[in-house]
């Protein structure tokens, strides 16, 4: 006999301008997007707040929804989720390789002796 299908809350949010919602994603500590879902909705409330909409969705409804985006890891249960970007920022993903800085021009005078931070020597 089948097992009855594990229905999870999953947090959602609606589309500006749409009568249409759609699941939050988010991204694990490596920068990888994920789906998010919570097997009690008091667990969705404690990571997320009261105001979160959320929906009931079986396993393979959600990963239905997020194949289309490139998304096979949904975690489960997790203990934060960072609030949602501003809506006019949309479905953009963040950049996954961070920005490279360049370094500060180097002086190519000599500095004087005495001069900076040194260690000072016992006398």
């Amino acid at each position: 006999m089948d097992e009855a299908p594990i229905i999870y809350a999953v947090p959602v949010r609606d589309l500006p301008g749409r009568l249409v919602r759609t699941v939050r994603t988010g991204r694990s500590p490596q920068g990888q997007r994920v789906g998010i879902a919570f097997t009690r909705l008091e667990l969705l409330i404690a990571a997320m707040g009261t105001d979160q909409p959320w929906e009931e969705l079986c396993e393979s409804a959600l990963r239905g929804m997020l194949r289309p985006l490139g998304i096979d890891v949904i975690q489960v249960d997790p203990l934060l989720v960072a609030p949602p970007l501003h809506p006019s920022v949309g479905d953009r993903a963040a950049p996954t390789v961070p920005a490279r800085i360049p370094a500060a021009p180097v002086d190519p005078r000599p500095v004087p002796i005495g001069t900076g931070a040194v260690f000072a020597q016992g006398r």
